[in-house]
């Protein structure tokens, strides 16, 4: 057997034992409560007297299969098939990319300059898990949500998303680098748009941690070495078509690329430009208003 006893105890000295070269000694306590809190239904409260449990083998095994799948250096996420996003449980899976704190701070930038304005229609492009659409859902329950993905698997992921969180949003299905045209929107008709679009060159991908190579998916991530900004091109400028006089347009940036993106948006004629740090101090936001003719 490769823990010493079938109790509760022992797998968390598994877990610290066959993990303490990739995590931190507090890491490796959250990611085990939460492996056991789940698989057991434990509360906090039961977790706490429950050591000397017994456990059976299956129960084993699948402790087992969680610590050698993070040894593969799978993402935690995936492994426990959720995660927290803006007060929501999201769902996720190798379909979308997970979601992350900065893309948090992007919706509390939306919600913080419009919760007490009247928001009556929203577009999400590049939606993958839907967290985004989602979140300003939650905030803006009166308003219409629309969420566009190329990918049909991201946005089946995302109407279930929809559905266990019981907020209702439109799926769409459309490659926004061709396909967003007066057949699928009406003109002058939107809030806000945002996006959080693939922004990474392929020649970054050399920089990036395994856990996301290997994982999450790839039309998600990278755009060409040459077009890095196409996606804030394409939407900026259709932006400027669907949005309402005042309308709101947010994005999530590569840092690298910021003041780019920013001069690209202010030369298309948005007004109020403005770029935005995330908590690390990186520059990962941008929001235009589409000015009055």
């Amino acid at each position: 057997m490769f823990v010493q006893s079938n109790t509760v105890k022992a797998v968390k000295t598994y877990f610290s034992e066959r993990l303490e070269t990739i995590f931190s000694p507090n890491e490796i306590k959250l990611i085990v409560n939460q492996a056991i809190s789940s698989r057991l239904n434990l509360s906090k409260g039961e977790l706490i007297l429950a050591d000397e449990m017994r456990l059976s083998e299956s129960d084993l095994l699948y402790f087992r299969s969680i610590v050698k799948r993070l040894l593969n250096n799978e993402p935690l996420q995936y492994i426990f098939g959720d995660t927290e996003f803006y007060g929501l449980i999201i769902k996720c899976d190798k379909r979308a990319l997970i979601p992350r704190p900065e893309t948090e701070e992007l919706v509390d930038w939306v919600v913080a300059d419009l919760k007490q304005k009247q928001v009556e229609k929203i577009l999400d492009l590049c939606t993958g898990s839907g967290c985004i659409a989602l979140a300003l859902k939650s905030q803006f329950s009166k308003a219409k949500i629309h969420a566009v993905d190329y990918s049909s698997d991201a946005l089946e992921l995302a109407k279930e998303n929809s559905v266990r969180l019981q907020l209702d949003i439109t799926m769409i299905e459309l490659d926004v680098l061709k396909d967003l045209s007066d057949n699928n929107f009406d003109l002058d008709s939107y809030d806000v748009w945002i996006s959080n679009p693939p922004y990474i060159p392929v020649n970054e991908k050399t920089l990036m941690h395994s856990n996301v190579l290997d994982f999450e998916p790839e039309m998600a991530l990278f755009v060409a070495d040459d077009q890095a900004l196409i996606f804030y091109q394409v939407i900026a400028e259709k932006a400027l078509r669907y949005l309402k006089t005042g309308g709101h347009l947010y994005f999530e940036l590569n840092e690298n690329y910021a003041e780019e993106t920013f001069e690209l948006i202010t030369d298309l004629g948005f007004e109020a430009v403005e770029l935005k740090l995330d908590l690390q101090g990186k520059k990962r936001m941008l929001k235009a208003i589409k000015k009055g003719n």
